[in-house]
């Protein structure tokens, strides 16, 4: 279910790559998000999957190169510095790599800001709705918060209007950063009974999640949600909550 302990991936890159390596885990939509920018732009690195809840746990690495949130993923090492935090790592690599594209940010000032405003809009709205989507007690509070999940997702809707992505014609910042969201998002259906990138109210950011979702670089390691299902059950598990069976959908 979990990647390999390590990988080499992207394609052709800038020529200030040296030492690049990537601290991830396969269901975390913040170390998708640096997974992302990196393929998109063809920035070739090392991918470390990160043990987190089995017997090996955190790697030494990681706890040294992010002590200010406990080891949390995902963490860029770059030349031997480290650069931690999903946000600050994508717009990191698009100014450390501004000769491969596509340039996640706008060159203008004003688009620049809308663009920051609406990724940091994913992390300040959508993320609350969804932590008790993942982690409910009951059925009930979970489809509540899908519920919830779909109201935030409807400013994104309006925001995209008849764009092909948040870039324009092409990916930019809030095409990475909500990206990172697609995988759970399509898994809500079975969490909770709840479809949350619903055609019928966001049929623009469905067809979005479509397109960005089929893009190379991206396909290849948006988990499935079969086994998203299959780690909340876990995590659940762990931290004793309810058993709450996968919701049957036909």
């Amino acid at each position: 279910m979990a990647a390999a302990a390590a990988e080499a991936t992207g394609g052709g890159g800038g020529g200030r790559e040296e030492g690049l390596t990537l601290l991830g885990f396969w269901t975390s939509p913040f170390a998708l998000r640096a997974r992302f920018a990196l393929n998109l732009k063809g920035i070739p690195y090392e991918y470390v999957e990160e043990d987190l809840f089995g017997e090996r746990g955190k790697s030494q690495l990681l706890l040294a190169s992010n002590p200010a949130h406990g080891g949390k993923v995902p963490v860029l090492i770059h030349g031997g510095r480290a650069v931690a935090e999903s946000l600050v790592i994508v717009e990191y690599v698009d100014e450390a790599f501004p000769e491969s594209l596509p340039r996640l940010l706008p060159d203008d000032p004003h688009g620049r800001a809308a663009a920051r405003f609406w990724a940091a809009y994913v992390d300040q709205k959508l993320l609350p709705t969804w932590i008790p989507l993942y982690g409910g007690k009951t059925a009930e509070e979970r489809a509540r918060a899908a519920g919830e999940v779909v109201s935030v997702l409807e400013a994104f809707e309006g925001e995209l209007g008849d764009k092909d992505f948040f870039g324009g014609d092409g990916v930019g910042l809030v095409d990475v950063v909500l990206g990172g969201f697609v995988g759970w998002l399509r898994a809500s259906e079975a969490m909770c009974g709840v479809r949350t990138l619903d055609p019928a109210r966001t049929p623009r950011l469905a067809a979005w999640a479509g397109r960005f979702g089929a893009l190379d670089g991206v396909r290849e390691i948006v988990p499935d949600a079969a086994p998203l299902v299959e780690y909340n059950l876990m995590k659940r598990a762990r931290r004793g909550l309810p058993y709450l069976p996968p919701h049957q959908t036909q």
